[in-house]
């Protein structure tokens, strides 16, 4: 059933590729409304729950946070900061499991929570955000630790970011949620409409957006009744909520997109290129927290369904909550449980234990049965039927992708655009020969990243080569060229020993020809009958008229008249 928004016509939808009907067990956790988890004993906080650089912790061991309290910084653009989800003691900084599909370890920080669950004190309110510098807006959502709530974690502010000059006209909140089993979007929307709304009303301020598209299943028609209340009630009137087919994956970015505006995002390119930023529900309401309440994101909530589960419901959950302890406040295990996925059948991934946090991507736990969650048993031969082709919602080429998965052949899967596969499991659902064909792309994309990074290195290594050679020569030249001027100094100084190239030493050649003078005038004055006077007595002043005037007699031609000496007339 369609809810159209109001005073607004209902909205032409366009069609993507493929995809599939499957059942959407929702029901089972939508039931009871959601509550707070209970306050655990113990937070482990991992320093990464997103995409990019680990965040820097900046507290130690035995430091006591504050609920809220900044514990560690994002490093880089690429990152996201980490806050206390509650207050107490910090009892460790160490590796720790966590939820990642490979069950290795990551550093985390752990929290004995002190039970006062005691606020540190947040920056203030910024209720007229309309008003206000989009960078500081920016720096308070970069703060406040805000990633992509959908699955993808993408640090929230670099979205928002208006970059290259490009003119953003659309902001489209993903409210899909097309996984099976998953409803914490859903619940979301039900719960807190307004909160959304203020939150996408943020958002298209930031990226200067003349309308807003709320794209929503039609199988939640209560979440689209309160979106379009809480619409009517506050006379929004360039926000749409647009009712879209049930068809998995809708809920996909590049679907959805393609399902509302009939618009085709390029291969390689993101959404800002044609003017449209995505976000999902669940990170407008985390953005309305940050700006109108100065609050950062700690808890989200998080679906816990399942007929593993005795109690499916939804829980608002603080980050770094164990996932055992929230299996406990959902009833605890039945014995139907064969398998605890994080996240839904198509896209999540199976947890090697159930002792790993919650982190900010955490949106459900699956406790599946065998029917739920059935082994497909081993891969046989690929019998090239095509149906993994024709459910493609990318229209790629699953077969060609994996033959060249499979043979490590890297250069062609990229040939076929293996970067634009979204990983939504529908060619893994429908091979007959129960291939696990996104398991290969995903091996293909972390080859291809490794390589890139190892080209990367390579180039690196390489232009700190060629400076070390260029630094090496040009310390060679300015060795050769100082052994050069020393070679001609000395060359110089043994000259001038040999009395060779006087003439090169001014100096000493003035004095050589001063000496001379002295000495023909000497014998001038000795040759004209004068004898020398005895001057040592005399001052040197007196010594020199005495000079002088023996010169004057020599020479009277020098004289300033011309004429001869007094005692010569």
């Amino acid at each position: 059933m369609y809810y159209p928004s109001p005073k607004k016509a209902a909205r032409p939808l366009y069609k993507f590729p493929g995809g599939l009907h499957l059942p959407d067990n929702k029901r089972q956790s939508t039931g009871q409304p959601t509550v707070k988890a209970e306050l655990p004993k113990k937070l482990v906080v991992p320093l990464r729950q997103h995409i990019g650089a680990p965040a820097q912790p900046l507290v130690k061991v035995g430091d006591r946070v504050l609920k809220g309290q900044l514990i560690a910084n994002p490093q880089g653009k690429i990152s996201a900061a980490v806050h206390a989800p509650s207050s107490g003691i910090v009892s460790e900084i160490a590796e720790h499991p966590v939820a990642h599909p490979s069950g290795l370890s990551a550093f985390c920080i752990v929290i004995e929570t002190d039970g006062k669950d005691e606020w540190c004190e947040l920056p203030p309110a910024i209720e007229n955000f309309a008003a206000c510098d989009p960078a500081l807006l920016l720096e308070r959502i970069r703060n406040s630790g805000i990633v992509g709530l959908g699955g993808a974690s993408f640090p929230s502010d670099v979205k928002l970011e208006p970059g290259n000059n490009r003119r953003i006209d659309t902001l489209v909140i993903n409210a899909a949620e097309c996984e099976p089993f998953i409803t914490c979007d859903d619940m979301l929307m039900r719960e807190r409409p307004r909160e959304i709304l203020a939150g996408a009303a943020i958002m298209q301020h930031l990226v200067g957006a003349a309308l807003c598209l709320i794209g929503i299943e039609d199988n939640k028609p209560e979440a689209i009744a309160a979106l379009n209340a809480a619409i009517a009630a506050q006379a929004i009137e360039n926000v749409e909520v647009v009712t879209i087919p049930t068809r998995y994956p809708s809920g996909g970015e590049r679907q959805l997109i393609r399902v509302l505006t009939g618009k085709e995002v390029p291969s390689g390119e993101i959404p800002a290129r044609i003017g449209i930023v995505c976000h999902n529900v669940g990170t407008a309401l985390a953005v309305a927290d940050a700006v109108l309440r100065g609050r950062p994101l700690i808890s989200r909530y998080v679906t816990l369904t399942g007929e593993g589960v005795v109690n499916p419901r939804n829980l608002e959950t603080l980050i770094g909550t164990s996932c055992s302890e929230l299996i406990e406040q959902a009833g605890g295990y039945t014995g139907k449980a064969q398998r605890l996925i994080m996240g839904g059948p198509m896209m999540g991934f199976t947890l090697h234990s159930d002792n790993v946090p919650v982190v900010k991507a955490s949106n459900c736990l699956l406790a599946a049965s065998a029917r739920e969650a059935p082994d497909p048993g081993a891969a046989s031969a690929c019998i090239r039927c095509g149906k993994c082709a024709e459910v493609c919602p990318v229209s790629l080429l699953p077969q060609q992708m994996y033959w060249y998965a499979r043979a490590k052949d890297l250069e062609k899967t990229q040939e076929y655009n293996l970067f634009d596969c979204i990983e939504c499991g529908c060619c893994s659902h429908v091979c007959p020969s129960h291939i696990p064909l996104v398991q290969y792309y995903r091996f293909a994309k972390n080859e291809s990243w490794d390589l890139e990074r190892e080209k990367k290195s390579a180039e690196l290594a390489r232009q700190r080569h060629e400076a070390k050679l260029a630094r090496i020569a040009r310390l060679e030249a300015e060795k050769k060229e100082r052994a050069q001027k020393k070679r001609a100094a000395l060359a110089r100084s043994s000259a001038a020993k040999r009395g060779v190239g006087t003439e090169a030493d001014p100096k000493k050649a003035a004095i050589e020809a001063a000496l001379k003078r002295a000495a023909e005038k000497k014998a001038q004055l000795a040759s004209a009958g004068i004898k020398p006077q005895n001057t040592e007595h005399l001052s040197d002043a007196q010594q020199r008229q005495i000079r002088a005037a023996d010169a004057r007699r020599v020479s009277p031609a020098e004289t300033p008249t011309g004429e001869a000496p007094e005692q010569e007339r």
